[in-house]
């Protein structure tokens, strides 16, 4: 057993990177793309509810923070990936292999908290209607956001931690960003304590606000079949987007699991690469426009700016 850190490497590779020759500028071009629509996307949403006073409310101070956890998400694995896709080595340092996995992870647990806090706000709405501005006032918005933000650091800091300083007995990454797990399966010492700690974590971190999600939208269904056909059609209104993004996000989080707990390194290079990139890249794409289309309120405010842009290019 190794433990001298002298011998841990500075620098890891990542190994699921082929050479694609020609192809790669075809492959480098179509995730560009997919990046400029993810911020094109997003920026808009976060314009919309920025620049509209109608829409400075709760839900959509929720829905812009989605937007901006999109943006600084990708940002964290889309230009390092850009510049891997064409070129000729794979290499990354230890420092920026931290750096890029508290970004993609912490993206990972903001997204879930977001996600169980806009149900507690449509549970309260829904559910408690006529104490929904006593409770959700500004002070308490605040204290929801500060939430997000410091729960997902509180539980992923002993991962980093552990991921910056364990001795290291190798430097191959069987994947396309870094994540805490691939880094201490490197370890020279005796991952076990770290497995169970993990898993542990996982189920508080993870299965605790998805529990919570399925409670709130269990209570939300209860309400509305006890209630008018109108109700329950504004109720559907507002609620299906958050179903929609919540379901995609079980399914891309599925995804990342089972790459984090299984040996990444006897899985198709293929499976590997498609898993990661559903992970990144469906949620940052799928939230802007199912909040956009999906809700009235947000989907006239874009209409409004797009047609009073055109109206001035014709009056120019």
């Amino acid at each position: 057993m190794k433990s001298n850190n002298s011998l841990t490497p500075s620098y890891f590779q990542f190994t699921v990177f082929a050479d694609y020759g020609p192809l790669r500028y075809l492959f480098f071009s179509l995730c560009l793309l997919i990046y400029m629509i993810i911020i094109s996307a997003n920026v808009v949403i976060i314009l919309t509810v920025c620049l509209e006073n109608s829409l400075h409310q709760p839900m959509y101070i929720f829905i812009c923070c989605l937007s901006l956890n999109s943006l600084y998400g990708s940002a964290g694995f889309f230009p390092r990936f850009l510049m891997d896709l064409l070129s000729d080595t794979h290499f990354i340092s230890r420092p920026f292999c931290v750096i890029q996995m508290c970004i993609i992870q912490l993206y990972l647990g903001h997204e879930l908290t977001l996600l169980t806090v806009m149900a507690y706000d449509r549970f309260v709405a829904i559910c408690q209607p006529l104490h929904y501005h006593s409770k959700m006032t500004f002070r308490t918005v605040l204290l929801l956001l500060m939430f997000v933000v410091l729960y997902p650091v509180c539980f992923f800091s002993y991962f980093f931690y552990q991921a910056a300083n364990l001795p290291l007995c190798g430097n191959k990454l069987h994947r396309v960003f870094c994540t805490s797990w691939s880094v201490v399966q490197l370890s020279c010492v005796d991952s076990f304590v770290n497995s169970v700690l993990g898993r542990f974590l996982a189920v508080t971190l993870i299965f605790v606000p998805l529990s919570f999600v399925l409670y709130t939208y269990l209570r939300i269904l209860l309400v509305c079949r006890r209630s008018s056909s109108d109700f329950r059609g504004k109720a559907l209104q507002t609620c299906l987007p958050h179903i929609v993004t919540f379901v995609n996000y079980c399914i891309s989080i599925l995804c990342e699991y089972s790459l984090s707990r299984y040996n990444v390194n006897e899985v198709n290079s293929f499976v590997t690469v498609t898993l990661s990139l559903e992970f990144m890249i469906i949620p940052p794409t799928m939230n802007p426009l199912v909040y956009g289309l999906n809700l009235p309120q947000i989907r006239k405010v874009i209409f409004g700016f797009v047609n009073v842009e055109k109206l001035f290019v014709v009056h120019k």
